[in-house]
């Protein structure tokens, strides 16, 4: 299965400059938040496949006008050919925001997806808008990253898990791909290819 992940800032070659061949053998689309909702529209036109999002920390706007055709994973677990997608957006609180949650916050969010993880035996990607604390993350408040996705890493050891927020240009060296125990970590920043 190729998954594209997308994430933070709009890939000209997939938009301004689009190219039918970019989406050739894409099988899902998986965006970590803070993208244009017209973008995710319009990948979801011309793509082969399902586009699933989570809320990035600046997309109080989908509230108005929301990416139309694709579907929102926040707080749910969501299968596509035997994948489990499990979707907590947003970020860390550093001012008043819809998508924005203390610590306290995510990880009561967390728990009430108990149920739904017992359910459905776990899952294989946790899909983020911020990183886990101490992967990828950032010392800034609004970059720093959340224990209750370490916590849920540690509990539930899903295969990978996908998260944005922090731009690959924020710091020189900043990592892509970080493993976490048995989890890979994959920043979704402006666009990468995930083979499964």
């Amino acid at each position: 299965m190729k998954i594209l992940l997308i994430g933070d800032v709009p890939l000209k070659s997939l938009w301004d400059f689009y190219d039918e061949s970019k989406l050739k053998g894409i099988d899902l689309i998986l965006s970590s938040g803070d993208l244009p909702a017209a973008y995710l529209s319009f990948l979801v036109t011309f793509a082969p496949c399902p586009v699933l999002y989570v809320h990035g920390n600046h997309d109080e706007r989908y509230a108005e006008k929301p990416p139309e055709g694709c579907i929102c994973v926040e707080d749910t677990i969501y299968e596509y050919n035997g994948l489990r997608i499990l979707g907590l957006g947003g970020s860390m609180r550093y001012r008043p925001g819809k998508f924005q949650f203390t610590e306290k916050e995510m990880m009561r969010r967390a728990r009430k997806m108990k149920g739904k993880i017992r359910r459905k035996k776990g899952f294989d990607i946790l899909l983020t808008h911020a990183p886990a604390c101490g992967v990828n993350d950032q010392e800034d408040l609004p970059h720093h990253g959340f224990q209750t996705f370490v916590m849920l890493m540690d509990k539930y050891q899903p295969k990978y898990m996908i998260h944005g927020h922090v731009h690959m240009n924020y710091t020189y060296g900043a990592e892509r791909i970080t493993q976490y125990q048995n989890t890979t970590v994959i920043n979704s920043y402006e666009k990468y290819l995930l083979e499964i």
